[in-house]
């Protein structure tokens, strides 16, 4: 079985930033996650990636915040959106 599409979607909130949604189905967890999802969601700036939660291959399921890395929880599809979408929020307001 090869990896399924879930989300695939790309929204310009303004001029100058977009947010990238990706999740995908997986036959087997990515190194590192307990869970059949591999993900990417990304917040771009004037072309400077500021937001990512990922999953990358032997990092575990976790988020960058500017030049900061930690884990995160993954819970739910759900709860992961609306995690990103908090931070999103959060950072258009600085």
């Amino acid at each position: 079985m090869k990896a399924e599409p879930l989300l695939n979607e790309r929204h310009q909130l303004d001029a100058k930033s977009f947010v990238e949604l990706r999740i995908w189905r997986v036959p087997q967890p990515v190194k590192g996650s307990i869970h059949d999802l591999k993900y990417a969601l990304a917040y771009i700036v004037d072309g400077v990636c500021v937001l990512r939660y990922d999953n990358e291959a032997g990092k575990s399921d976790h988020r960058h915040i500017g030049e900061s890395e930690t884990a995160y929880a993954f819970t739910t599809p759900a709860a992961l959106l609306a995690d990103f979408w908090k931070d999103v929020d959060q950072w258009r307001q600085k």
